[in-house]
C-alpha cells in the first residue's frame, strides 16, 4: 500500500518567525531604518571632518629618476674636477642607495650615439623597468658615464637622450679622450659616493657583455679585500708620438709597462675605490689605474674571460683583442653577436681566474 501523506504542522517558533517577517516587511519599519541610517551617516561624516588627518605610509617611489648629474664643490685654485675637489654634501656616502654586487659605469662619448643604440638593442635594456629588472636579477646597476661639452647642440642632444632613456651619470668635466684618466678617477669617486657596492666596474661602450656571468664572477668569496680584476697584460711602453697610445712620461716608466688590466673592462673592490687619491696620472687610462694599483699593493686577479675575442661558454666580455681596443665596428658587430646562440645562451658559469701578486 502506498504510504500515507506526510503533514507538517507549524510549531510556535515558526508562528513567531512569521509574525517577525510581517513586521520587517511593513512600510513603517522601512521608514525607521532609513531615518536611522541617514542619522548614522551624518554623524560619521561630522566626526571625520573634525578629526586630525591621518598620514598613510607610501610605497617606494619607483618613478625616481635613475640618471644623475654629478658636480664637484671646487676648492680655491683647483682647476680639475678629478683632483682635490670634493663631492657635494648632498651626495655624501651616507645617502647611498641599496647595496649592490657592483655598479658598472659604461664609458661613452658624444660621438657614440650609435654604440649606445646598439647596446640598448642587445644586452643592455633600453627602458627604465628593464634596467631595474636586470639590477634585481644580477645585483648589477648599469649607467652610461659621460662628461660635458662646450657645444650647445651636443648638450641639447644629450639631454634629450637622458630624458628618453634615463640611464646616465653625467660628470662635471670636459669629455675629451686626452682627459680619460681624469674622467676615470671622477667616475670612481662619484660611483663610490652614490652607490653602495662590493665592486665598481669601468666598461667601454664597444664590448659585448654577459651581465649574469659578470655578476657571478664578482660575487665570489675572496680573502683579499683590496682586489683589482681584469684581463692583465704587460707590454712595451709607446714612445712614438704618432701612435695612439703614446706615453709622454715614458722616461718614468722604463721600456715595459708593469702588470695592469686592459682598459675595455676591469673592476675595483670597494676598499680599493675608497682609498683612491689623486696620484700621478699617465696619458693612458689603463696604465694610470695600473700604477695606482701597484702603489696600493692590491691583489691582481687575472680573468681572461673579460677579454675573449669571441663568444664561448665562459666568456664574460667579448671584444676584438688585439686588433681593436673594443669591438671593431661595434654598431654592427654588437647586433651580429647578439643574434648568435653562443653569445646569448649557454650556462652562467664561474670564470677561471689566476691571481698575480705584482
Amino acid at each position: 500500500m502506498p504510504g500515507s501523506p506526510k503533514v507538517f504542522f507549524a510549531s510556535s517558533a515558526s508562528r513567531r518567525s512569521g509574525a517577525l517577517r510581517r513586521l520587517l516587511s511593513s512600510p513603517a519599519f522601512s521608514a525607521a531604518c532609513l531615518f536611522f541610517g541617514l542619522a548614522g551617516f551624518l554623524a560619521a561624516t561630522l566626526t571625520l571632518s573634525r578629526s586630525p588627518s591621518i598620514t598613510h605610509s607610501r610605497c617606494p617611489d619607483s618613478s625616481r629618476p635613475l640618471s644623475v648629474s654629478v658636480a664637484w664643490d671646487r676648492r680655491p685654485g683647483d682647476g680639475s674636477a678629478a683632483g682635490s675637489a670634493e663631492l657635494p654634501a648632498s651626495l655624501a656616502t651616507g645617502s647611498r642607495g641599496r647595496h649592490k654586487v657592483a655598479f658598472v659605469g659604461i664609458f661613452t662619448g658624444f660621438g657614440s650615439i650609435g654604440r649606445r643604440r646598439a647596446l640598448r638593442r642587445t644586452w643592455l635594456p633600453a627602458d627604465r623597468q628593464g634596467l631595474l629588472r636586470l639590477e634585481e636579477a644580477t645585483g648589477l646597476a648599469f649607467r652610461f658615464v659621460i662628461g660635458k661639452s662646450n657645444s650647445k647642440n651636443k648638450m641639447a642632444a644629450l639631454n634629450r637622450e637622458v630624458e628618453e632613456y634615463d640611464d646616465f651619470v653625467l660628470l662635471d668635466l670636459e669629455e675629451e679622450y686626452s682627459r680619460l684618466p681624469y674622467k676615470t678617477l671622477a667616475f670612481f669617486k662619484a660611483a663610490y659616493a652614490l652607490y653602495d657596492s662590493d665592486f665598481y666596474v669601468k666598461a667601454d661602450d664597444d664590448i659585448y657583455l654577459r651581465p649574469d656571468r659578470l655578476s657571478l664572477l664578482l660575487a665570489k668569496e675572496r680573502s683579499h679585500p683590496q682586489t683589482y680584476i681584469g684581463c692583465m697584460k704587460k707590454g712595451p711602453v709607446f714612445t712614438d708620438p704618432k701612435l695612439k697610445w703614446y706615453e709622454p712620461q715614458s722616461f718614468l716608466l722604463g721600456s715595459e709597462y708593469f702588470l695592469h688590466a686592459y682598459g675595455p673592462i676591469y673592476a675595483l673592490s670597494a676598499d680599493v675605490v675608497a682609498s683612491l687619491v689623486a696620484l700621478r696620472n699617465n696619458s693612458n687610462e689603463d696604465v694610470t689605474i695600473g700604477s695606482w694599483m701597484l702603489a696600493m699593493n692590491v691583489n691582481h686577479e687575472n680573468t681572461h674571460a673579460l677579454c675573449e675575442p669571441d663568444c664561448t661558454e665562459s666568456s664574460i666580455a667579448v671584444w676584438d683583442i688585439p686588433k681593436c681596443s673594443g669591438l671593431c665596428h661595434p654598431e654592427v658587430k654588437m647586433l651580429e653577436l647578439h643574434e648568435r646562440k653562443e653569445c646569448t645562451g649557454g650556462p652562467t658559469v664561474a670564470a677561471e681566474v689566476s691571481e698575480s701578486e705584482d
